[in-house]
């Protein structure tokens, strides 16, 4: 009986934890990075809870994206200075040669500097690559790429990985990029759970509104 009622218990806790991971995740599609920061500094332990529950989501998939993105900086010099916007575990600081920046809403690491994603503590095109894997998350798209702009060379490298099924419009989403200071370099497009877009800086931000920079908000199911 007490094997059961262990069973029982942990398919309870496995439950919560499903319930609580989409309600943050929700919030997180759903407001703005300034709202997440807010989120995450009045309650810290919900951000490991969140990354619990995407590590579980994640796991799923044949490939992590951010295997892709360590594999593509091994093959580029080692001297390149790395921003990663969303960084997690720091699991690309730790993969590479590179100084990598390692920036989020809670440290999971110690090599994690925490702020918005929209104002990170990094002087003008200061470094060679910026990444979001698996980050571009909040209603201030067009803020927060545009602060990814601010800190890249000219010339230099924009990674994404992004859930394949938030992309309404990539065609759209890929012009919009252009409004934003960045041309299209590749972009793979075979995985069904996720696509990997480089870019490269051309220059600063247009002003305006970038109306295709549209990515539907990454809601699981319950299970």
């Amino acid at each position: 009986r007490s094997g059961r009622s262990a069973a029982l218990r942990a398919r309870m806790e496995e439950w919560l934890l499903g319930a609580r991971f989409r309600y943050l995740n929700q919030q997180l599609y759903t407001g703005s990075s300034q709202d997440a920061a807010r989120l995450f500094r009045a309650d810290p332990a919900a951000f490991h809870l969140y990354h619990r529950g995407f590590e579980r989501q994640v796991r799923r998939w044949p490939e992590r994206p951010v295997q892709r993105i360590v594999r593509y900086l091994r093959r580029r010099p080692a001297s390149l200075v790395v921003a990663d916007f969303g960084c997690g575990d720091c699991t690309l600081a730790a993969s590479v040669k590179n100084q990598v920046h390692c920036f989020d809403l809670v440290p999971l690491s110690p090599r994690v500097t925490v702020c918005d994603m929209a104002k990170v503590p990094l002087a003008a095109e200061s470094v060679d690559v910026a990444v979001f894997c698996l980050a571009l998350m909040g209603t201030n798209l067009q803020e927060i790429l545009g602060e990814a702009n601010r800190v890249l060379r000219l010339g230099g490298t924009l990674m994404v990985a992004e859930v394949a099924s938030r992309f309404e419009d990539i065609r759209a989403f890929l012009k919009a990029m252009t409004q934003l200071g960045f041309r299209t370099v590749s972009k793979d497009l075979s995985s069904s759970y996720f696509y990997l877009l480089e870019f490269a800086k051309t220059g600063p931000a247009r002003p305006g509104p970038a109306p295709g920079l549209r990515l539907r908000p990454c809601l699981y199911k319950r299970r």
